[in-house]
């Protein structure tokens, strides 16, 4: 190589190793961007710039990071604490199936479905037979997948609204509902958007039931199992909740089959395929329906206080769907809503609306609080509308007197399992000698709903031993009376707070009539000095399992009609002008 040719070489090197040092730094910044892109920001290529996607292409879920506290250790429960349970009312004989050759012991369920004689769909039960009867069933249950933590003041107001509402639900149950901690589960600023304004999109605050509510741009998305609240470009809201929309909160046995929502403030989200002039509301049906107590108590008056102030013009998307069941109350359904319902696990579209409540409004069994319910909706109101929705003749009970012929009307039901009358033929002579007439059916969860609502109407006394066939007390007449037969062992508080509570606040008469001991079949198993007769409720220690075995299962009632007489005697006395 010539002399003069190693100093333009040399030259040319080092120009080429500037241009290699540049193209790597600008190739390390471009990656360094990239990997904070997709680590801190996943969205956004997800979505393009202007925050539409056509809903092909839509992501099927939305990543969730949840922080869950361990659940708290539970206490023992000692006296009647073990009925204070709220998942499940007593496993009524509607309610029940036996396993095939008479004489076995009844299936218990998994989740409550309707009655295999009903036509619909059949049972789900719990294969290795055990349902009800697990210890660890038994335990205080947490979480069950919904919660919430709200930052600042909201997480302070959320804390002092649970310490005031610590209660265990009182229901005749199978399992066990204590309050749940709730979860880090929301982020929110309290940036004002105009329609939502500063308040947060969901309240977890009330111990039975989960609710959100949005309203404004918000795009619900079935394939994803989330609803998205559209916020303006400058909008710093960044909420992210996780709901169950069946109102058993805290009660994860129950809420484990009930799909899981996705509620998140958003920039961006698939564009609407449908758009909707009405509010929607989503719930669920899986939960424990089929029992016409938990039909009622976790639906129909949850639906009712959430959906009625909207005059039908409301939109329903069920989340898992349980078809028979919309056919049994298509009545009350098409009462609440023009619009068909919509299977939320089955549909593809986006939906738009500008107004969506998520969950429905529940408080306690069986009840509504009026000082908490929209529009102040009270029982009384529920009360009328069934009526209204049965298109029932009767609005109150006929005065004695009033029809000089015509006899006040005494509905009993019957039972043919378990708490059964033993003695109902002489129960019907004592009555008819009171001037009673007196008509005699069995509810169960297979009854035609439309006819058993205008029997129900057209008397003026029900009475019937404790279960859920009382919950038919919906379509008495105002100013009814109804008369519950409370078994032996201790169970006065719970069949009070079941269907004696919920009836008075209906407008309707009501009493309790506790058996004694001689009036029980409980007599034909034990000794007259068994602990069971002496202090019955020192058996509420061992657990909700063995009282409904033994006190409600195993149980029936011969009435002492002497001891009786005075009820009846007051029914009547009700019915006087």
């Amino acid at each position: 190589m010539k002399a003069g040719e190693r100093p333009k070489l040399a030259r040319g090197l080092r120009q080429d190793s500037r241009r290699f040092r540049l193209l790597a730094v600008v190739v390390g910044f471009f990656v360094v961007s990239l990997t904070f892109v997709v680590v801190s920001k996943p969205d956004a290529i997800l979505f393009s710039l202007n925050g539409k996607l056509p809903v092909e292409q839509a992501p099927t879920s939305i990543l969730i990071r949840q922080k869950v506290k361990p659940p708290p250790a539970t206490s023992e429960k000692t006296s009647t604490d073990a009925l204070r349970g709220d998942p499940k009312v007593v496993d009524d004989e509607a309610d029940v199936r036996p396993k095939g050759t008479k004489g076995e012991e009844e299936e218990s369920r998994v989740l409550s479905e309707p009655d295999p004689t009903s036509g619909m769909t059949e049972l789900t039960t719990n294969k290795d037979g055990g349902g009800g009867h697990k210890s660890d069933e038994e335990r205080a249950l947490g979480g069950g997948g919904d919660g919430g933590k709200q930052n600042g003041k909201e997480e302070e107001r959320g804390h002092a609204a649970a310490e005031k509402h610590k209660v265990t639900l009182p229901t005749v149950s199978n399992y066990t509902i204590h309050d749940i901690d709730e979860t880090e589960n929301a982020k929110q600023d309290g940036t004002r958007n105009l329609q939502q304004g500063s308040k947060p999109l969901c309240d977890f605050s009330n111990f039975r039931a989960n609710v959100c509510e949005m309203r404004g741009d918000v795009r619900v998305h079935p394939n994803g199992t989330s609803i998205l609240f559209m916020e303006p470009a400058n909008s710093q809201r960044n909420e992210l909740w996780k709901i169950k929309p069946y109102p058993r909160k805290g009660d994860e046995f129950c809420l484990s089959h009930i799909t899981e929502l996705t509620v998140k403030s958003s920039k961006v989200a698939p564009e609407c395929t449908k758009y909707h002039d009405v509010p929607a509301v989503i719930f669920s049906l899986t939960g424990y329906t089929g029992n016409l107590f938990h039909d009622f108590t976790d639906v129909m008056v949850p639906l009712f206080t959430t959906a009625n102030e909207f005059n039908g013009e409301v939109q329903f998307l069920i989340t898992d769907m349980a078809l028979w069941w919309t056919i049994k109350y298509h009545t009350v359904l098409q009462k609440l809503s023009k619009y068909p319902v919509i299977d939320f696990s089955k549909d593809d579209q986006v939906h738009c609306f500008k107004h969506v409540i998520v969950g429905l409004h529940a408080y306690m069994e069986f009840t509504i609080d009026s000082s908490k319910a929209p529009h102040n909706y009270s029982m009384v109101d529920f009360n009328r509308f069934m009526r209204g929705a049965y298109s029932l003749g009767r609005d109150t009970v006929t005065v004695l007197g009033e029809y000089p012929k015509v006899k006040p009307r005494l509905l009993i039901i019957k039972r043919h399992r378990t708490r059964m009358f033993l003695n109902l033929d002489e129960i019907v002579a004592m009555a008819e000698e009171l001037g009673f007439e007196v008509v005699i059916d069995e509810a169960n969860v297979s009854s035609d709903i439309s006819k058993f609502a205008r029997l129900v109407n057209s008397v003026d006394v029900m009475m019937g031993v404790h279960g859920a066939g009382l919950t038919n007390c919906v379509f008495l007449p105002q100013n009814a009376t109804l008369i519950q037969i409370v078994p032996w062992g201790g169970l006065e508080w719970v069949s009070h707070t079941d269907f004696g509570k919920p009836s008075e606040l209906m407008g309707l008469r009501y009493k309790q009539y506790s058996i004694s001991v001689d009036e029980s079949s409980l007599t034909d198993q034990y000794p007259r000095d068994h602990e069971i007769f002496r202090n019955p409720i020192s058996f509420h220690k061992r657990g909700f399992d063995f009282i409904r075995q033994t006190f409600m299962d195993k149980q029936n009632v011969k009435l002492d009609c002497k001891r009786f007489r005075p009820i009846l005697l007051e029914a009547l006395d009700n019915l006087n002008p």
